[in-house]
């Protein structure tokens, strides 16, 4: 079953990569704290139910990650729907899987050579970053299996992937349900070391050691491209303070020092609190840079420690707004009612 087909000027086959992190949902923060491991049969789950939005789109094909984990062992075999109907064909990328960040990189790299349309991302605020950095220009879904996730949404991943197909069909405006997002930017010693989608925070830790962040006593501060007043993680410690939205042309720089009267009691991870002194808040403004208040530590991006800087590294922060264009799923279905693109007058 199969929507009428797109607008006869779009050129095929449309493609749709399908970027599923492994490892996401299964990190520390399981034992430091009480977030819920994300299985790999979920996982396997969403990406059959996103395939079979994709279809019904007219998509031809769909271009997705090998992995370690088993998620491509159960896509290949289990690749139709519960009447025996073939899904779309699924394609994966030659990536030699070496089970590190560069997998992502590399994998998105080989999908958008493959011409995908779009791409539909599984995981956390990292896995979405790495996505960030190589996508360009090409439209995100986002979808949350992680820990502590504010950037990417948790949605049904039919709906996800039924916008991310009328997306990648052409069916609809790019423009009218698409957002550009904030970033953060580090540079050190004027090469760009480093992008957040969400939070930049930097501590007095002398090693990155395991990269996600969950004790607080050594952070001195946290710069936020956005605050929801329900985020959990990193950014709550902003939002509790001074919420700042996805809209807005500004982010939030937070100052820290265990000495401070003010405090914040922040829910860092899933059950877990922590108290933190605040000094100061400031809005940032798009296009502002700025050089960090502690001359050695370790810069954590969206909640994994990553940068390492001593006294003698000249390390500039900055913000704008060319980070990755996401489907906004709400205004995406929104639109494809408003233009009747689900309706038919066929009996097919």
């Amino acid at each position: 079953m199969r929507l009428q087909d797109p607008p006869k000027e779009v050129s095929r086959p449309i493609r749709v990569g399908i970027l599923a992190n492994p490892a996401s949902g299964r990190d520390i923060r399981r034992v430091i704290s009480k977030a819920s491991v994300f299985p790999t049969a979920e996982k396997c789950n969403m990406i059959q139910r996103l395939m079979g939005a994709l279809t019904v789109c007219g998509v031809d094909e769909a271009w997705m990650m090998p992995d370690k984990g088993g998620i491509a062992t159960v896509i290949k075999r289990f690749g139709q729907t519960p009447e025996g109907k073939r899904l779309l064909p699924v394609q994966f990328t030659d990536t030699d899987i070496m089970e590190i960040p560069e997998d992502t990189r590399l994998s998105v790299r080989a999908m958008i050579a493959a011409g995908i349309r779009a791409i539909i991302v599984l995981g956390g605020d990292g896995t979405h970053r790495l996505v960030a950095e190589e996508c360009g220009e090409i439209p995100m879904a986002t979808l949350s299996t992680g820990t502590n996730n504010s950037f990417p949404e948790l949605r049904e991943a039919t709906l996800s992937g039924l916008a991310a197909g009328l997306v990648a069909t052409e069916r609809l405006n790019l423009d009218d349900v698409t957002r550009r997002e904030k970033r953060l930017l580090v540079e050190v010693n004027g090469e760009t070391r480093g992008m957040a989608l969400v939070d930049a925070c930097i501590s007095a830790d002398m090693f990155v050691a395991a990269k996600a962040v969950w004790q607080v006593e050594q952070l001195r501060e946290l710069y936020v491209t956005f605050a929801s007043s329900e985020a959990i993680g990193l950014s709550s410690i902003a939002s509790l303070v001074n919420p700042v939205g996805r809209d807005e042309d500004h982010g939030l720089g937070v100052q820290m020092d265990p000495e401070a009267t003010q405090k914040v009691m922040a829910p860092i991870a899933p059950g877990l609190f922590a108290k933190l002194g605040i000094q100061r808040w400031d809005e940032l403004q798009l296009g502002s840079s700025w050089a960090p208040t502690i001359d050695r530590g370790v810069i954590a991006l969206d909640g994994e420690r990553e940068i390492e800087f001593r006294a003698v590294d000249n390390v500039r922060l900055s913000m704008d707004r060319l980070g990755p264009r996401v489907i906004d799923v709400s205004k995406a279905l929104g639109a494809a009612a408003k233009q009747g693109i689900m309706l038919s007058d066929s009996n097919e």
